[in-house]
């Protein structure tokens, strides 16, 4: 990379030459890095090993990952290890191997595009959901031992908001595909009483657009896949769209389907939720400081990306709150990511020797 973005980095490269500081995003649906020597890099959170040996030959690899491993899933036994923003099985303390393998493998290819040196000591700060359980972050530590000399998680809501500069009088909502997490920033570290985490995320959109086409075109065929690749190239809650026209198949045939209102339905299914859970973090606040908060609203995570989605939550919040101001991040794909990095920075150098 080029001097200069180094040096916009910020203060790593001043506090230690033999560091290598990154901010991890590790996502239901996609994982993404910033590190301090200015790479920045995404990849679907998506692991594949070949199914046998004819796969293994075909695919000349032992491991596959993110679009790689989408395309060539039918020769794959494809992982996708995190659910809700968690490792899947890690909430009772166990964990399935072929999971835990998956998301190692994957933290490592991770790392890896961060493109640290040999010499290098690579501290990380990773992101995990507001109200992710102590299993959950044990099991993240440990397996992201074996990429990473030190680490430490925060929450990825958080990360948002220290990235942005936001941290007094401010509600960030981070949608991801597993989970959708709200946090209240009040110029201290937040508590487990100023975060929410819910359910009704990306994920949830994808399963409600399979439901309405289901039910309004039961002669359509489609994978979750393919639902998901028209949810992210058309999602919108906008009053006034385009029609949006896509072919499906039918018997073998491509056919085409009106999906605007499906679309449009699905996604607005979040609005709701999200509402519910700003009021609640609203109405538990300081009185004095309730009309500040709820008019520095911050939106993050890939869901922001919805068209419209933050004029139909400042809407609603109109309707049901009595008020509201949404703002959205420019990089939602980097903003967890990016915010991860400059904690990185900003942590003693003691205080990661201590983590090692």
């Amino acid at each position: 990379m080029s001097e200069s973005k180094k040096e916009d980095t910020g203060t790593a490269e001043g506090k230690d030459h033999g560091v290598l500081y990154l901010g991890i995003d590790l996502g239901t649906s996609r994982t993404s890095v910033a590190a301090s020597n200015g790479v920045r890099a995404t990849v679907p959170s998506f692991v594949g090993y070949p199914k046998d040996v004819v796969s293994k030959k075909l695919l000349k690899k032992d491991v596959l990952y993110g679009d790689e491993a989408i395309e060539k899933r039918l020769s794959l036994n494809l992982y996708r290890p995190l659910e809700h923003g968690v490792l899947k099985g890690s909430t009772d303390g166990g964990g399935d191997e072929g999971n835990m393998r998956a998301a190692r493998d994957l933290l490592l290819e991770i790392v890896r595009r961060a493109q640290p040196r040999k010499d290098e000591l690579v501290y990380a700060v990773i992101g995990a959901p507001a109200q992710a359980s102590i299993q959950s972050k044990n099991a993240i530590v440990e397996i992201a031992k074996e990429s990473v000399d030190s680490v430490m998680l925060c929450s990825e809501p958080f990360a948002v908001a220290y990235g942005q500069d936001m941290l007094e009088d401010v509600l960030v909502i981070d949608i991801g595909a597993g989970t959708v997490d709200l946090c209240r920033m009040h110029g201290t570290m937040p508590e487990d009483a100023d975060q929410l985490t819910m359910t009704t995320a990306g994920d949830h959109v994808d399963q409600e657009l399979a439901k309405r086409i289901s039910e309004s075109h039961p002669e359509a065929q489609f994978t979750t896949q393919m639902v998901k690749s028209l949810k992210e190239r058309y999602a919108t809650i906008s009053e006034v769209v385009e029609r949006i026209e896509v072919n499906l198949p039918v018997n073998g045939k491509p056919t085409a389907f009106d999906l605007t209102e499906e679309i449009r339905g699905a996604c607005r299914t979040i609005v709701g939720p999200i509402v519910d859970g700003l009021g609640q973090l609203i109405a538990t606040f300081d009185p004095e400081f309730q009309d500040r908060l709820k008019n520095r609203v911050l939106l993050a995570g890939g869901g922001s990306q919805i068209k419209a989605l933050d004029t139909a939550i400042e809407r609603e919040m109109h309707e049901r709150l009595g008020g509201g101001k949404v703002m959205r991040i420019e990089e939602p794909i980097y903003g967890g990511a990016d915010g991860a990095l400059k904690i990185a920075h900003d942590m003693p150098q003691e205080f990661w020797e201590k983590l090692k």
